[in-house]
């Protein structure tokens, strides 16, 4: 008996070590040098991770084995690389560049340290009818339009990030078949060479909050008039506003 006991405590000190371990391989920090990939990995169809489980790619670069980027047409789930149900986590992953999508969460999710090195259509889209979704540390590049695509309801909330040269950080859907208030904040982020962080709908009563963050090169806040029908919104002005775009203690040289 005492030997049984000696062992379940060893299993258990075994597995709260492991779980210390990969709580410090997952940066979560702001970075702004793209990370190594540790080997690759070439899926012939979109990985679903099932609701609240947590996958670790372990610094892998993930991409479609046949390419699913189609410059900037509107794809769907089976184009993306990753498929996260509600309360997922995606840790520790290099998305490639042969995607349309990149990463579809269907509920609320979190993203800690993931990195996108050549966005095609969108680098993630968020499509919970509400609840918040996370993005912890990671980072964007070569994005011609947007890297975080919010469709459905609540809040995304961003901290940590870094992207470069891109044309929105964060665009709340202008045409969407079902519209919502939306809600995004953007703590502690460095954007270089990009059009805009945020782009969203006062109509619909959106608000983006960006605080204590380097933007360089790159607009703060593009607000839009979205509909429901699928037109192209218009766009009605830019800049921080206190209600629908709010940024303070924001840097844009020397950082």
């Amino acid at each position: 008996m005492l030997l049984s006991k000696i062992i379940l405590a060893s299993a258990a000190a075994a597995i709260v070590d492991g779980a210390v371990l990969e709580a410090r391989a997952t940066n979560t920090n702001l970075q702004t040098v793209f990370p190594a990939s540790t080997g690759t990995s070439a899926l012939a169809a979109a990985k679903t991770i099932a609701a609240g489980v947590t996958f670790d790619g372990g610094m892998k670069k993930f991409d479609r084995s046949v390419s699913t980027c189609n410059d900037q047409a509107e794809g769907g789930d089976a184009d993306a690389v990753f498929v996260l149900n509600a309360g997922a986590v995606l840790s520790n992953v290099i998305i490639g560049p042969n995607n349309g999508e990149g990463v579809h969460c269907l509920g609320t999710c979190t993203l800690n340290n993931v990195w996108w090195v050549d966005v095609c259509e969108d680098a993630a889209t968020f499509k919970q009818s509400s609840g918040t979704s996370y993005v912890n540390g990671g980072g964007a590049k070569s994005a011609s339009d947007k890297i975080l695509q919010h469709n459905g309801g609540g809040t995304v909330a961003v901290k940590n990030f870094y992207a470069a040269t891109f044309g929105k950080l964060y665009r709340s859907c202008g045409n969407c078949g079902t519209q919502y208030k939306r809600t995004s904040t953007f703590t502690n982020i460095h954007v270089t060479d990009g059009g805009v962080v945020a782009g969203v709908n006062t109509n619909y009563g959106d608000k983006v909050t960006i605080t204590n963050s380097c933007i360089l090169d790159t607009d703060v806040c593009y607000k839009y008039t979205g509909n429901d029908d699928g037109d192209e919104p218009t766009k009605t002005g830019s800049g921080s506003d206190g209600t629908y775009c709010i940024a303070s203690g924001i840097k844009t040289s020397g950082c």
